[in-house]
């Protein structure tokens, strides 16, 4: 519909403007009640391993993400090296599952390809002695051959290295022929990056068959695949596609992100499918908050409601 392309450019858009980012971020998140808040797994790793830990008691296992992207100096690219490697540290002290999730540009990726294959590497020992598994996440598609080259590489030093694909993306059958080839574990995902028609799909339903027949491949040939999706259509598919082939559930995932539709990643996890949950953090969340809004018009409700409520409460006696 033209209405819900027109509300994922602004939201998109809005993502990638630094003046908007800045303002945000010196806003903040004004604590947990926040429309942002339900999106955001907290402020600082603190915040993060106690968000982490209701989503354990919840049945649940998580990946956490350090918010940020798009560095601009070698300086911002180390802060975020030591960030993760903080992440680390206090996540195993917590006595929890450590599983990170990763963006290449904010280890200096567009500055400089060895920069950030150097503090990825430094990333991945402390990991690696660690016992803790990283995803590298995808971006926008003018990175990710380098993204994938990098990966592989990384994947071949360090056994507990996986990536992302997007179902969006033409080209990914041939990315995921070549990941499966290499053993790299993928997470699937529709895609949440504005891109040219030539690049990627334009409509839903070529992006969703596309999705399909990737997952069809991911359960035949992939290494522990994960399906990063809310979409029901899109879970039932996998479930019958993997059923026919006699693939148990404990043999792959659904990946789902921090509050968003709660309910379905409960009922999914009381029928026994693994669940885990894309747990950001950080106070460089503007980005990542209005993607989530492009991609799914029931987050920008949401945040409408959550902000008349505010203003009701506030004007309240």
């Amino acid at each position: 519909m033209l209405v819900d392309r027109l509300s994922r450019w602004l939201f998109l858009t809005a993502a990638d403007s630094r003046l908007l980012k800045a303002a945000a971020t010196r806003y903040g998140m004004r604590g947990p009640g926040s429309p942002a808040g339900r999106f955001i797994g907290g402020r600082d790793i603190p915040e993060a391993i106690e968000s982490a830990r209701a989503l354990e008691q919840r049945g649940m296992t998580h990946t956490f993400n350090y918010l940020g992207e798009h560095v601009r100096t070698t300086d911002a690219a180390a802060e975020a090296t030591m960030a993760y490697e903080r992440v680390i540290d206090e996540v195993r002290a917590a006595g929890m599952e450590c599983n990170l999730s990763i963006k290449l540009t904010q280890l200096g990726l567009e500055l400089d390809p060895g920069l950030c294959e150097a503090n990825l590497e430094q990333i991945l020992d402390r990991a690696g002695a660690s016992g803790c598994f990283v995803r590298v996440d995808m971006e926008h598609s003018a990175l990710l051959e380098e993204t994938l080259r990098i990966t592989v590489a990384a994947h071949a030093r360090h056994p507990d290295v996986g990536t992302v694909l997007q179902s969006m993306l033409r080209r990914t059958p041939d990315d995921l022929a070549r990941l499966n080839e290499a053993g790299v574990p993928v997470r699937l995902v529709k895609g949440a990056y504005r891109e040219e028609p030539d690049i990627a799909f334009p409509e839903k339903r070529d992006v969703d068959r596309a999705f399909i027949r990737l997952a069809e491949t991911m359960l035949e040939d992939g290494a522990e695949p994960a399906f990063g999706t809310h979409d029901p259509r899109m879970i039932r598919a996998v479930n019958t596609a993997a059923a026919a082939r006699g693939i148990s559930a404990e043999r792959y995932e659904f990946q789902m992100l921090y509050g968003v539709r709660r309910d379905l990643q409960a009922a999914l996890g009381a029928r026994g499918y693994g669940i885990r949950i894309y747990l950001p953090f950080g106070a460089d969340w503007f980005p990542y908050f209005m993607r989530r809004l492009a991609e799914r018009p029931a987050n920008v409700l949401f945040v409408v409601r959550s902000l008349l409520h505010e203003q009701l409460g506030a004007h309240r006696p």
